[in-house]
């Protein structure tokens, strides 16, 4: 099966797209990441909500996660308020290395595909129609796409 039969119409955000408008959809539609696109609607890369949460937690309490247990519910609360004033580019890693990006051409099979997501550790790959324009038709993710090489 090729790409363009897996994929399926997923949000694009872009680097400028407010940081918590961005969280909320991944939150809302159960999403394990989201496109992000450049100015021109090209794939500039993924967006895991990894990331996300890597954004928001201080980086003593990812050193040391015993250390979550002394915040309570409103500490959590504060935390999520850095995406207030944040954009979709804020919630990216610095420096940006956008040399590979998790996309495919429409033509890719599945396990080019898997391949992909597994070089990139991505949840979720760009589908593209052309390679020259790179206009996303979609996406996969890694749940669709187990569901589509494990036997029934």
């Amino acid at each position: 099966m090729r790409a363009r039969d897996l994929a399926e119409p997923f949000p694009i955000v872009s680097l400028d797209d407010d940081a918590m408008t961005a969280a909320r959809t991944m939150a809302r539609q159960r999403l394990p990441g989201l496109i992000v696109c450049d100015a021109q609607g090209r794939p500039y890369t993924i967006l895991p909500g990894s990331q996300v949460l890597r954004f928001l937690i201080p980086r003593y309490i990812q050193d040391d996660p015993g250390l979550a247990g002394a915040f309570d519910e409103n500490a959590a609360d504060e935390l999520c308020r850095k995406l207030v004033a944040s954009t979709v580019q804020d919630l990216l890693p610095r420096p940006q290395d956008t040399d590979e990006l998790p996309v495919v051409d429409a033509d890719a099979t599945s396990l080019e595909v898997a391949a992909v997501m597994a070089r990139m550790h991505s949840p979720v790959v760009a589908v593209v129609d052309d390679e020259a324009e790179r206009h996303v038709v979609g996406a996969i993710t890694v749940s669709r796409l187990l569901e589509h090489l494990l036997p029934s």
